[in-house]
Parts: structure tokens; C-alpha cells; sequence
């Protein structure tokens, strides 16, 4: 199975998530995006097989982060996909993505749903 996923080794819960994958005998493609931002079309393709609001996707407890990009949950998309290029750590995190779907994977239980 194929397995690709966002990391910030510094995220317990992206560290958890990815031991659970590991534990199932799969190394997955790992995108430390702190390092390697994702790009305005890659978040949009994420959201996409998501099925969830671009809001979905924002880490709303960056506050410092939050109040620069000037971003707000009723702020366009566009506005939002602005900030999340602009300011990579807004992105929540672990995004997981495998052939049964892609899930933000808060808690990281949630991961086992895609393996």
C-alpha cells in the first residue's frame, strides 16, 4: 500500500501517526512540509480528496502565525490558501493519504482508518 503523508517531527501526534503506520509494515512518503512547503495546488488536491472546507485544513491555535496572514474561519479560500503558502506551520498536521482515501489524522487513531 502506498502511504504518503505531512510531517513535523517536532507534532506528537504526527510522530504517533507515523509509528502506527510503520507498526503495519508500511514506510510511507513522508513530506516534512515545515521544510518542503506544499504548494497552493497540492493543498487544493489535499482539500479535495479530503471532501472537507479549506478551513478544515488550518491550525487556528498558531495565533502569532494566525494574526500575521490576517486570515479569519470566514476568510475566502483564496485568502486561506494564501496563508497556508505564506505561513507553512498553519497547516494542520497529519494529513495521511492512501488508495482509501485522505484524512486529517487528529486524533492519530484516525490513521487507521486509511490503512
Amino acid at each position: 500500500m502506498k502511504v504518503w503523508m505531512t510531517f513535523n517531527p517536532g507534532c506528537g501526534t504526527a510522530r504517533n501517526v507515523l509509528a502506527a503506520i510503520r507498526a503495519k509494515g508500511i514506510e510511507p512518503e513522508v513530506r516534512e512540509y515545515l521544510k518542503q512547503p506544499l504548494t497552493a495546488d497540492e493543498i487544493t488536491a489535499l482539500v479535495a480528496k479530503m471532501g472537507v472546507p479549506l478551513k478544515d485544513v488550518v491550525r487556528w491555535k498558531q495565533e502569532k502565525e494566525v494574526a500575521a496572514s490576517g486570515i479569519t474561519p470566514d476568510s475566502t479560500d483564496a485568502a486561506l490558501l494564501g496563508a497556508l503558502t505564506d505561513f507553512p506551520v498553519l497547516l494542520n498536521r497529519p494529513i495521511v493519504v492512501t488508495e482509501k482515501g485522505a484524512a486529517l489524522c487528529r486524533p492519530a487513531e484516525t490513521v487507521n482508518q486509511l490503512l
